[in-house]
């Protein structure tokens, strides 16, 4: 039935022309975008499980520049303390050699002593981004928060209760230092006192440590070399063992880099799975809506033009 009041194939292709452009819009936005799901009204769970993961992987951001910021401070003294293991070594040929060793000869070794001890304090002052593991001071043991240094290495949150909890990698100071920064009573493993007694009947005993050593005295003997020989060993077996807490932690930082980067990128595709949109798919889209388009407009104009048929009827 025609009618000059409703014209009920025009509202047809009105209403499916309008569909055809809300679909077109929405296909330019994903191609302009990338996204599939680009906020919560196009799907709220999903875009609600993007954006808690988008704020995990900054976080993991963040872990991972911590991460690098401690293997820097880290690898300084690491290979600081190596140096120093030598240049102690060094000092424990020449006490040993200079047993038995005539006045001149022990004269050489010291200056040779003095240079490696000098070594030393400049290895025991390396720093990175203005922290050393090396020289500080042991009144800070007894506290907790500042016994050790710690590299945040993970950030973790319950599922259920949504509580956050941040793992660290830890290496205890009194184990790595060199020097103690105390002024009195220093335990550093180059500072720390040990006594020297020579052989000779009534002879004093003197209190030196690897920073202070002094083969080319008047009254050092044999006996008094063989004290100082102790204390060396005793400082290369503690510059070993902080050598060791240094390479795990090292280690461990390496690790936990590559876990977190590859962690990074899972959590980029699981993302990526959620929300991107298939380049491929909407460009087949958008092809097909912008035919529908045309053929919508072409279908709309066809039953605008029935009504213009109706007058027809009644020219004369």
């Amino acid at each position: 039935m025609s009618s000059i009041l409703t014209n009920a194939s025009a509202m047809t292709a009105l209403q499916t022309l309008s569909v055809t452009n809300k679909n077109l819009a929405t296909t330019q936005n994903r191609i302009a975008t990338g996204l599939k799901i680009s906020e919560a009204s196009d799907n709220a769970a999903y875009w609600s499980i993007a954006t808690t993961m988008r704020s995990d992987n900054g976080a993991n951001s963040v872990i991972q520049d911590a991460l690098g910021l401690g293997s820097g401070k880290v690898d300084t003294a690491y290979a600081a303390l190596n140096k120093a293991i030598d240049s102690v070594n060094t000092i424990k040929n020449l006490v040993l050699s200079s047993k038995n060793a005539s006045v001149d000869d022990r004269k050489k070794n010291q200056e040779a002593i003095n240079a490696a001890i000098s070594a030393l304090k400049e290895n025991a002052g390396a720093s990175y981004a203005g922290s050393n593991l090396l020289s500080t001071d042991s009144t800070n043991d007894a506290v907790p928060a500042t016994a050790n240094f710690s590299v945040v290495a993970s950030y973790n949150r319950n599922a259920t209760t949504g509580a956050v909890t941040t793992g660290s990698i830890d290496v205890a100071l009194k184990n790595t230092r060199l020097i103690d920064t105390l002024a009195t009573g220093k335990t550093g493993i180059l500072d720390k006192e040990f006594a020297v007694t020579p052989a000779a009947t009534g002879a004093t005993t003197t209190q030196t440590s690897i920073l202070t050593i002094d083969v080319s005295g008047a009254t050092i003997d044999n006996k008094a070399l063989d004290d100082i020989l102790t204390g060396v060993e005793a400082a290369v077996k503690g510059l070993a063992s902080g050598a060791s807490q240094l390479g795990a932690a090292k280690s461990r930082i390496d690790t936990q880099k590559s876990f977190i980067s590859a962690l990074s990128d899972a959590v980029d595709r699981g993302i990526g799975s959620l929300v991107d949109a298939d380049m491929n798919k909407e460009s087949a889209r958008l092809s097909a809506l912008q035919v529908q388009q045309q053929l919508g407009v072409q279908a709309l104009s066809i039953a605008n033009a029935s009504n213009q048929s109706i007058q027809q009827l009644f020219r004369g």
